[in-house]
């Protein structure tokens, strides 16, 4: 099969080589899915997972692509909750390869069913920004209506569905980001927008959660913003600096089929929508995850049409 590889970390995406690597084979409660789309996370390459196993033996050439869209075709011994044939869209275990393939060996229960009324490009670009936002949002950010959020890089692919779904909880939506960023941050449902070159984010005054997919400086200076009993929950990192008086939370996605239904059903519906800057080929996947230019909106690969 065709497989997109990475064998250095210092080299980032521009490391990366499409080869031929043999197909894989399920394991026990494993699935083997046809790949027809692939979402790719440029933080794959910052993980350990991505070039070691779990006993810290290399593990490259590694296949990356941690979401991916498409159809089973082989079960592994034992495994139950899906069949052959099924449409099904999920997260790979980032310590095994990834969905920038043919084909791709995979836990079942890492996978729910994609229905067939939703294209597998929008698919592949589901698991990672939506569980990311439901998990800080609900499990870790314990977000209830009429409370207050202020979400950071709202217009990226994990702050859009941030803002989509806390607005849809009936909170009050604060974003933040770049002065190009304002108007795809408001039409994602954002109440306000703060451009962090040219505004002050103190002026936003008292918040009851912060979702921050920055860290750093503005992360330090958020926790400042959290109200008694509030929350800071990132994705950045641990906090360096944590609310005076509330919690600070950092977190890794995991997957979890329930939510990944939760949240294709509100795309049927149309209460959802990713942000989706590219499409491309397996072929051309090298050159589009190797802009010349920023892109916003993540890159999905369409491995089959």
């Amino acid at each position: 099969m065709k497989a997109i590889v990475v064998t250095d970390e210092a080299a980032g995406t521009a490391g990366m080589r499409l080869v031929e690597r043999p197909e894989p084979l399920p394991a026990i409660n494993d699935v083997v899915v046809e790949v027809h789309a692939s979402g790719f996370t440029t933080g794959e390459l910052t993980w350990p997972s991505t070039w070691t196993d779990r006993l810290d033996h290399d593990r490259t050439p590694s296949i990356p692509g941690q979401q991916l869209a498409g159809v089973v075709t082989a079960l592994g011994y034992g495994t139950t909750g899906l069949s052959v044939g099924q449409r099904v869209f999920g997260l790979t275990d980032s310590y095994r390869g990834g969905g920038l393939a043919e084909y791709v060996a995979i836990e079942a229960r890492n996978l729910a069913p994609l229905p067939g009324d939703v294209d597998f490009t929008v698919g592949a670009s589901l698991p990672m920004p939506g569980l990311t936002a439901w998990q800080g949002l609900f499990d870790h950010g314990g977000l209830r209506a009429g409370r207050s959020v202020l979400v950071h890089g709202a217009a990226g692919a994990v702050g859009s569905v941030v803002t989509q779904l806390a607005r849809e909880f009936g909170a009050y939506v604060i974003s933040s980001g770049r002065a190009a960023d304002r108007q795809t941050a408001l039409d994602f449902g954002a109440h306000e927008f703060v451009d962090l070159g040219n505004e002050a984010l103190e002026d936003v005054g008292g918040v009851d959660l912060v979702f921050d997919v920055i860290g750093g400086d503005i992360q330090r200076r958020s926790a400042g913003l959290v109200r008694t009993g509030g929350t800071l929950v990132t994705i950045a990192g641990p906090p360096e600096a944590r609310p005076a008086d509330g919690r600070g939370i950092d977190f890794v996605v995991v997957p979890d089929r329930a939510q990944l239904g939760e949240i294709v059903q509100r795309v049927r519906d149309g209460r959802l929508r990713t942000n989706i800057g590219t499409v491309a080929t397996l072929d051309d996947a090298v050159t589009a995850l190797n802009p010349t230019e920023r892109i916003s909106g993540q890159t999905i690969v369409r491995v089959r049409w």
